[in-house]
């Protein structure tokens, strides 16, 4: 049993991303102290790379999507399946042109089409969400 009753979001993508934010900070306070445009320059620089890299980690299933988890996908070492389609609400997601609207938008018009009696706009609508699944 866990030593938590909920999910902490602790993830690779998280822990890895705090790593090296911790590392850029760092250097960019040395540089502070120092009065050094180098070491100023290399802190933002790091700092800036720990933001990419944990979006990276989160796309490619890594991270965390947001909200609450399913108790079997609490663990850190656990990679998270949804991260392809994209997590809806996810700023990260929408970044990275994962889990739009649009894919939604396909699905109706395609029930749409399929009901033949209504129109698209009346389709979309009246329509419930489509799964990413059964879109492609």
């Amino acid at each position: 049993m866990s030593a938590h009753q909920y999910d902490e979001g602790h993830t690779v993508a998280g822990w890895t991303g705090v790593g090296i934010a911790t590392v850029g900070t760092s250097v960019l306070g040395v540089g502070v102290c120092l009065v050094s445009g180098a070491l100023i320059a290399v802190g933002i620089v790091i700092t800036v790379a720990s933001a990419l890299v944990t979006w990276a980690l989160h796309l490619t299933g890594w991270g965390k999507p947001p909200g609450r988890r399913p108790r079997e996908q609490w663990g850190m070492r656990v990679r998270d399946t949804g991260a392809r389609q994209g997590h809806p609400g996810c700023v990260g997601c929408r970044m990275a042109g994962r889990g739009r609207a649009g894919a939604t938008a396909v699905g109706t018009r395609s029930a749409a089409t399929a009901a033949g009696t209504r129109s698209a706009a009346t389709a979309t609508a009246t329509a419930g969400p489509v799964s990413a699944e059964s879109v492609g």
